[in-house]
């Protein structure tokens, strides 16, 4: 299952509006977030080694030279939010009517851009061992739930809800 142009449209309006919450949260300029660098793709155009089963989105991060004279020490970094589809639609789809796709793609979207966030600010680190890994995935979920909880947002609640310590989606929905 990939997203249609329907899903597509809805994805980017939720990182726009990611973003925006992500900026205010953080206290950074839309200018200073749009420094840090990403791009989002979905399953229709991920790489096979960015295809993961066992998630909703994940990240992967790129070096590249900024010239090709220079050396490895003179490069830039980017990130790619790799979707996962049809794990998304495959989760709105089982929960029938009680899961929306537009505020679980605000999660995501929020959850990813925080991650992003985090590791260009070198509050955290993409090449941490496991247990960091871990310990980190449970702050970046607890600060989306701070970022989402002062919106009112359709159907978001539940979302919350969902991702809270009580629940995980991913055993609601496998």
């Amino acid at each position: 299952m990939y997203f249609n142009p329907a899903h597509i449209s809805l994805t980017k309006s939720a990182f726009v509006d990611a973003e925006k919450l992500a900026a205010q949260y953080f206290r950074i300029s839309r200018k200073e977030l749009s420094a840090h660098r990403y791009d989002v793709k979905t399953l229709a155009y991920l790489e096979d080694h960015e295809v993961n089963e066992g998630a909703f989105a994940h990240l992967c991060k790129y070096s590249y030279p900024k010239s090709k004279e220079t050396d490895s020490h003179d490069s830039f970094c980017f990130y790619r939010i790799c979707l996962q589809d049809d794990r998304i639609l495959d989760a709105v789809e089982r929960a029938n009517s009680f899961i929306k796709l537009t505020p679980l793609m605000l999660y995501i979207a929020t959850h990813e851009l925080v991650h992003v966030i985090r590791f260009e600010c070198g509050e955290s680190s993409f090449d941490a061992p496991r247990e960091e890994k871990e310990a980190e995935e449970k702050k970046v979920h607890g600060i989306t739930r701070n970022i989402l909880q002062s919106i009112v947002y359709p159907d978001l609640t539940l979302i919350l809800d969902c991702f809270s310590n009580r629940y995980r989606i991913d055993d609601m929905f496998i």
